[in-house]
């Protein structure tokens, strides 16, 4: 705003009068400054005039309109982390995660002037949105993609791949077939990568993936393959849910867990402990990540008086991986005799 008072002979205060539309400016004034606004490119900072106003304390949220356990658990971890820190929160749901869709969703809560933003951001196809995003507005994508310098909070998935892979492993089992996510979603390239990953590491034959989506009726038809094969004695899946329909193929071919085919899934969902058997699964931090992705996004929460405000806390590289933990059951066992 100085550079543009500067560059239009006024002051800041009519710079601010003129942004902000108020009658009491000639003419000739407000046209000089319109075109050092345009000559410099300066647009207002949305998020500090929050918080120089007070306004609003309200941090905005990019969810996708899903009833998938990762994306629903990790929303309402950061909700309740949220309104924990003082903050209010506004939600803006998407049914399609493309970049048009994003984007609007953004526009909306940048429209709402909201202090920062958190997309999550699971699938290739919201990149564009972010790309276009403002640079004054605060921004965290969770479990958005690992290559980009936008800030992140996101579960390990290659960690976790690698831990569900070397479990399997070491029962005995000479490799481990995957049945994996739709490709274009990070966690479900993550897992994969860390599954083939521990299978170099150990020397291990590396097995064609199963491609699938994230539903138990996927896992049935990956089931319904792999256990007709003499072969395949551990199998990893990129989710409980698929585990699930996997299960459920095994046996109705009589295919018994884990006495002829060890299983371990991701996610650790409720049902997870009550299989038959009880699954061997990966369990991810959800609130954790929640943790991660609020302090990336503010920073001194509150000043004893009930105030507080939302600032960049790091460059825009900044990156927290949270490692999940590997949750043992009945669904593993040492590779059988031949």
């Amino acid at each position: 705003m100085f550079d543009v008072a500067r560059l239009a002979g006024v002051s800041h205060q009519t710079v601010s009068r003129v942004l902000n539309d108020h009658p009491n400016v000639r003419a000739a004034t407000r046209s000089r400054v319109r075109s050092a606004v345009d000559e410099l490119g300066y647009r207002p900072n949305r998020a500090a005039r929050t918080l120089v106003t007070g306004r609003d304390r309200v941090i905005g949220i990019v969810a996708p309109q899903s009833t998938l356990f990762g994306p629903v658990s990790l929303l309402a971890a950061f909700e309740e982390q949220a309104v924990a820190a003082g903050f209010g929160v506004s939600v803006v749901r998407v049914r399609d995660l493309d970049g048009p869709s994003v984007g609007a969703a953004v526009g909306r809560l940048l429209d709402a002037q909201v202090s920062g933003i958190v997309v999550i951001a699971p699938v290739v196809g919201v990149a564009e949105a972010l790309d276009a995003m403002p640079g004054d507005v605060p921004l965290v994508t969770v479990d958005g993609d690992p290559a980009r310098p936008c800030p992140l909070a996101t579960v390990d998935q290659l960690e976790g791949g690698r831990l569900a892979t070397e479990h399997l492993l070491e029962a005995g089992h000479p490799t481990v077939w995957h049945v994996a996510g739709p490709e274009h979603w990070f966690d479900a390239a993550g897992r994969a990568e860390g599954w083939r990953a521990a299978l170099r590491a150990a020397g291990a034959d590396v097995p064609p993936v199963v491609p699938a989506d994230w539903s138990p009726d996927a896992g049935y038809r990956a089931g319904q393959f792999l256990g007709r094969m003499p072969e395949v004695t551990a199998v990893f899946t990129a989710n409980d849910a698929l585990a699930t329909g996997l299960l459920h193929a095994l046996h109705d071919l009589g295919r018994r867990v884990p006495e002829e085919i060890s299983l371990v899934g991701f996610d650790d969902i409720p049902t997870s402990a009550h299989l038959v058997p009880p699954l061997t699964t990966v369990r991810p931090d959800f609130e954790a990540v929640a943790c991660e992705a609020l302090d990336l996004l503010v920073r001194d929460v509150g000043d004893g008086a009930g105030e507080g405000r939302a600032v960049p806390t790091e460059g825009p590289g900044a990156h927290r991986r949270v490692s999940p933990v590997l949750v043992p059951r009945d669904s593993v066992a040492p590779r059988p005799a031949r």
